[in-house]
């Protein structure tokens, strides 16, 4: 019979794993709402804002220290309104308290714990704490606002101003694009950070910055720069042979602690996936390097077997903890080996299995664990063995067969079962991306289904999108994250579908954004619509991180959607925001890869391809096969289409390539070489 919990919160209510992860805890949780910031106020009570999410290590680490605990928790209940957030429902709360904790402390993290006034103004926060330090700081802080509250309220109303001066941003006069000397200079002082040895930064920890590696593939692939392929090549095969990668089951965690990339923090996110399945997609477009193929392959295999709903929704993560042999909650317990345990599985495959994947020194983690990783091309492993690569690699590809038989007898890392409407934009763009380079039609099919299950469910009656989903209800309105991911999915979607249902959807969301998030004064896109709430400040997102910024896709959006649609005002919005942002790229590039890879774009000869007849279908496979990051496709069969692309370019009994810049077309081909050639050679 199950122990009936001895505390039970309002968390209780909430769909979100993280959130009733402390739906027993003695902390009298709220989560965060306006009738409880209203009790707030009425009460004249601080707020105690505690931010985290399901995956988090520490985060956990922080919950059975000091939350679990009876007697922080009536520290934390006497005097404060207590709440708790999940970051990934409200990322709108989180960005202004990360600014607030690093304006602070100089430095952020989670778990995120804020002290604020009852408006919700910080004055204090830090991120892990152990229990009597935390009992310490809320006692005297609770002492000061009770005795001196116009200190605490001075600070608090230092930081709100600080927290909106910080977020605005500086416009230059000059209008003119980032040229490619320009970004030539960038890239070269940029350069000095590269590991190229190990690939990533030269520090650790070390995170992949898919952002970054998509930018420099495509510099290096049009500036023909050998130094940034061999970086580029180097980072994304380190990455892969790395035990950031999941050997066994596919997937990468979200970082590596050390300069190898060999142990990682372990919990796998829906957003990294779903960017570097992209990322290596378009790079083995670009080389043909079957390792780079191997883990979109894989990578896709894990968010189906782990992170796809029966709706076709795909969760957002894996714990960073799993239950040990001996019963506990340990980090990275589901995914490690022991030398024992591989020679018993094994057998007579052990010796070339340890030398392959590095059961030794390098290999090593620590209490006898190992975690998995590459350190030689297979060819020298199949030189020493006296093997063809071949059977090295079948015989690799049966060992891990039978770790991942025998590893799913292991209790799972819990699972983050809410479906985010911004993570599965980026996953499907990578479903989009594998289809149109590896060419496996499982995966459009898996992308049209995630498609049909966003319309579906995150869609509301007013042509707006939810952020959130789970337990078949959608909660929270979306924020501009969710928007320019949908937009560029779907995209994407029209692109190697050739539905014009996907492109229409775009052009919907898109004018919706322009309607309800727009910053006049900046040509930018508020994070936070303009008719929902707002606290402190309304947000600009546009530093590029793992994730590229919300503002940044849509700047991307602007540029396809100008090409498909150029009777809208895309292209003059786009000019407007690539203005306000000149400054910003040129002064923090590696923040701003994004843009950075938008500025190069725009400097460069951009194309859209128009295929139009009844064979276009193979032919725009052919073509959409490599890498040509700086073009747009339309195709149709007939001329009953209303994209302006195809007006009056349809004859009868012919299929006709046109390869047009800015709506100027070169004379139309009927062969995929001839339009190759027109792209490569620059009209």
């Amino acid at each position: 019979m199950a122990k009936h919990p001895k505390f039970t919160n309002n968390l209780i209510n909430e769909s979100s794993p993280y959130l009733l992860q402390h739906a027993h805890n003695p902390v009298n949780w709220e989560a965060w709402n306006p009738e409880v910031l209203k009790r707030a106020k009425d009460e004249k009570k601080l707020l105690l804002i505690s931010i985290g999410y399901a995956a988090c290590h520490w985060c956990h680490v922080m919950e059975h220290e000091c939350f679990e605990d009876e007697d922080v928790a009536r520290a934390m209940n006497s005097h404060f309104i207590n709440i708790k957030v999940d970051r990934e429902e409200r990322p709108d709360i989180d960005h202004i308290y990360m600014d607030a904790l690093q304006m602070m402390t100089g430095s952020g993290g989670w778990p995120l714990n804020i002290l604020a006034l009852p408006d919700g103004r910080p004055f204090w926060g830090a991120t892990f704490v152990k229990k009597q330090e935390w009992i310490q700081v809320l006692n005297q802080l609770q002492e000061l606002y009770e005795n001196n509250p116009e200190k605490i309220i001075g600070y608090a109303e230092n930081m709100a101003h600080g927290l909106k001066e910080i977020n605005t941003v500086a416009i230059e006069g000059n209008s003119d694009i980032i040229s490619i000397s320009r970004i030539n200079d960038i890239v070269k002082a940029w350069s000095t950070y590269f590991d190229t040895f190990l690939g990533g930064y030269k520090r650790a920890p070390k995170f992949m910055m898919p952002v970054n590696l998509n930018f420099l593939l495509h510099y290096g692939h049009s500036q023909k720069n050998e130094a940034i392929n061999e970086y580029v090549h180097t980072t994304l095969t380190r990455m892969a042979w790395g035990g950031i990668f999941d050997h066994v089951g596919g997937g990468y965690s979200r970082y590596s602690v050390d300069t190898k990339w060999h142990v990682p923090h372990f919990e796998k996110m829906l957003y990294d996936n779903g960017l570097l399945i992209s990322l290596y997609a378009k790079a083995y477009a670009a080389t043909k390097n079957i390792l780079y193929k191997n883990v979109v392959q894989q990578s896709i295999s894990f968010i189906k077997e782990e992170l796809l709903d029966v709706s076709n929704g795909f969760y957002s993560s894996l714990d960073a903890d799993s239950i040990s042999d001996t019963g506990k909650l340990v980090e990275g317990a589901f995914y490690v080996w022991q030398e024992k345990q591989l020679r018993e599985i094994l057998t007579e495959n052990y010796p070339l299995f340890a030398d392959f994947y590095s059961i030794n020194s390098y290999g090593y983690w620590e209490e006898d664990n190992y975690v998995l990783i590459r350190d030689a091309e297979a060819k020298d492993i199949a030189n020493k063995h006296n093997l063809t690569e071949e059977v090295v690699f079948n015989t690799i590809t049966k060992c891990l067969k039978l770790l991942k038989q025998e590893r799913d007898k292991r209790e799972k890392p819990r699972l983050d079962d809410k479906i985010l409407t911004s993570w599965n934009g980026l996953a499907l763009k990578g479903l989009t991306d594998a289809y149109r380079f590896l060419g496996n039609k499982e995966y459009l099919e898996m992308a049209q289904q995630n498609a049909h299950f966003i319309l579906n469910n995150l869609v509301d009656k007013e042509g707006g999108l939810y952020h959130n989903h789970k337990n078949g209800k959608s909660t929270i309105s979306g924020f501009l994250e969710d928007y320019a991911a949908i937009i560029d999915g779907f995209i994407s979607l029209y692109e190697v579908s050739y539905d014009e249902t996907w492109l229409n959807h775009s052009l919907k969301l898109t004018n919706y954004v322009i309607d309800n998030f727009s910053d006049t004064s900046t040509g930018l896109f508020f994070f936070t619509s303009n008719k929902g709430e707002s606290l402190i400040r309304k947000t600009l997102e546009v530093a590029d991180n793992v994730i590229p910024s919300s503002n940044s896709i849509m700047a991307h959006n602007l540029l396809k959607l100008s090409k498909y649609f150029p009777e809208e005002s895309f292209e003059i919005r786009l000019n407007q925001i690539m203005n306000t942002m000149r400054k910003s790229i040129n002064e923090n590039p590696q923040n701003h890869a994004n843009w950075l890879h938008l500025s190069l774009l725009m400097d460069q000869d951009y194309y859209e391809v128009v295929v139009i007849g009844e064979n276009f279908e193979p032919i725009c496979k052919t073509l959409m096969k490599n890498y040509l990051p700086n073009v747009i496709f339309a195709a149709s069969n007939s001329k009953t289409s209303n994209l302006p692309l195809f007006m009056n370019r349809y004859v009868m009994n012919k299929t006709l390539i046109y390869v047009c810049k800015h709506g100027s077309c070169q004379l139309p081909v009927e062969e995929t070489n001839k339009a190759l050639n027109l792209i490569n050679t620059k009209f």
